[in-house]
């Protein structure tokens, strides 16, 4: 599909597949060598957006891994409420573990900060963030992104993971907002 229609909204077609999954696979090799022999990392995923992103990541990862997930949500239709809210928590203790975030798109960093710092307070050993997309051009935080597999414009997009008032993340394509 080139367009899709969700509510009032018209998408087109941004990223295929096969260019998203490339994306995974790169990320996938540098974490394994970044861990090849390393203690197993605790991998915390954003829910709601980064189930699709986490689970090919995890295919494609070949070191020992434990994988929790978190929510969290600022947005509201197509715009950060610019309030973050953790709506299921951690479990885990991250006391001296290798901790490694896994966010569907980093757009100002609010959430990353959020999270960031809710992280730090747990004394986890390191914090890795690891981002499918990013938005450079609005992302407003000193924080570090470890790992991200594109950098793209501000656009409104949705798919593989990426809603628009809950709908459109079972796309495996990613579609921007038809303006």
């Amino acid at each position: 599909m080139n367009k899709i229609q969700l509510k009032d909204k018209e998408f087109q077609i941004y990223l295929h597949y096969e260019q998203i999954y490339q994306s995974v696979q790169r990320i996938a090799a540098q974490i394994n060598r970044d861990y090849e022999g390393a203690e197993t990392p605790l991998f915390l995923s954003i829910l709601n957006g980064a189930f699709m992103f986490t689970g090919d990541l995890f295919k494609e990862l070949r070191i020992n891994t434990e994988l929790s997930f978190v929510k969290y949500a600022s947005y509201q239709g197509m715009s950060s409420s610019g309030d973050v809210k953790q709506l299921i928590g951690l479990n885990e203790d991250l006391a001296n573990r290798h901790v490694i975030v896994l966010e569907d798109i980093v757009d100002s960093g609010l959430t990353i900060r959020v999270i960031s710092e809710q992280i730090q307070a747990l004394n986890p050993k390191s914090l890795k963030i690891a981002s499918l997309l990013l938005k450079p051009d609005v992302y407003q935080e000193t924080i570090p992104l470890d790992y991200v597999g594109l950098e793209i414009p501000n656009d409104f997009i949705i798919g593989y993971g990426l809603d628009y008032d809950g709908l459109g993340r079972n796309f495996k394509d990613i579609y921007q907002v038809v303006e």
